[in-house]
C-alpha cells in the first residue's frame, strides 16, 4: 500500500494585503499576528500608540511578512484617507480590513456621564467605523473584491452591565451601521461583518472589571468560568475575514463564551 502525503493547507490569508486598526494591543495585535501566521503578504498597522504599534508590525515582519506601523487617529478622516491611500499605493490594493479601535467611559450611572463623554465613546467607536468603511469600501470596489470586519461587543446586542449605556449604545449603533453597509456592498462583491467580543482578557477589559471585583469575578459568571483570549477573537477575525465565509454577509459573530445564552 502506498502512502501518500496528506494535501497541503493553504492558509486562509493567503497572498492577501491587510489593514488592522487599533492593531498595537490586545484583539488588534492578536488579529495581526494571525494573519501573518496565515500566509497574509502584507499587513498594515494603524493606530495612535506607535511603541505598540511599531512592536505589532516588528512581530509580523518576524513571520515572514511585510508590515508597517502607520500611526493614525481613526476619528479623523484625514489620517484615515491617508492611511488608507499609504496602503494601496505601497502594496496595490486592500483585501482585509479589521476595523477594531475602540473606547469605553468609565463605569458611573448615565445621569453622571458627559456630553463630552459621550462625544468620545462615539467618535472612538461610530464615527470611526464610518470614516473607516468611507475609505475602505471604494479601495475595494475598484477590484470587486474584499472582505471586512468591524468590531462590535455582546454590549451591542445586549447590555449586561450596569454604568456603561454610553458604550452599549455605541456598539449597538456601530453593529446597525455594519449591517446597511454589507447590504449595500455584497451585490458588489465586498463582504462586511461584525466579531462582537464579550469578557476578553485587553486592557479595556481588565478596567472595566475592577469596578465588579475584577478578572476572576467577572470570570466566574460566564458559563465557561473563564475569560476569552485575543488570540481566540484572532481565529473568529480572521474566519469572517477569509473565503472560509464567503457566504456570509452581514453577520455578527458571537464569541462571548456563552454568555449571551445564559
Amino acid at each position: 500500500m502506498f502512502e501518500t502525503s496528506p494535501p497541503a493547507v493553504r492558509r486562509r490569508m493567503a497572498g492577501k494585503i491587510c489593514l488592522v486598526t487599533g492593531g498595537g494591543t490586545g484583539i488588534g495585535r492578536a488579529t495581526a499576528l494571525k494573519m501573518a501566521d496565515e500566509g497574509a503578504a502584507a499587513i498594515v498597522i494603524a493606530g495612535r500608540r506607535s511603541a505598540e504599534g511599531e512592536a505589532t508590525a516588528a512581530a509580523c515582519r518576524a513571520t515572514g511578512a511585510e508590515s508597517l506601523f502607520l500611526r493614525t487617529d481613526v476619528t479623523v478622516e484625514e489620517d484615515v484617507s491617508r492611511l488608507v491611500a499609504t496602503t494601496v499605493e505601497r502594496f496595490g490594493r486592500i483585501d482585509v480590513a479589521f476595523n477594531n479601535a475602540g473606547h469605553q467611559e468609565k463605569r458611573r450611572p448615565i445621569e453622571e456621564q458627559t456630553g463630552a463623554i459621550f462625544d468620545a465613546v462615539f467618535d472612538a467607536n461610530v464615527r470611526s467605523v464610518f470614516l473607516c468603511l468611507r475609505h475602505q469600501i471604494p479601495a475595494m470596489l475598484v477590484r470587486g473584491q474584499g472582505s471586512i470586519v468591524v468590531n462590535a461587543s455582546v454590549s451591542g446586542v445586549r447590555n449586561p452591565n450596569p454604568g456603561f449605556s454610553i458604550y452599549s449604545a455605541s456598539k449597538a449603533a456601530v453593529i446597525s451601521l455594519m449591517r446597511s453597509a454589507a447590504m449595500e456592498c455584497a451585490p458588489r462583491g465586498v463582504r462586511i461583518n461584525a466579531v462582537a467580543p464579550g469578557r476578553v482578557v485587553t486592557d479595556m477589559m481588565i478596567a472595566a472589571a475592577a469596578g465588579v471585583g475584577g478578572l476572576e469575578a467577572v470570570a466566574a459568571g460566564l458559563p465557561l468560568r473563564r475569560m476569552g483570549q485575543p488570540e481566540e477573537l484572532a481565529e473568529a477575525v480572521v474566519w469572517l475575514a477569509s473565503d472560509q465565509s464567503a457566504y456570509v454577509v452581514g453577520h455578527v459573530l458571537v464569541a462571548d463564551g456563552g454568555f449571551l445564552s445564559a
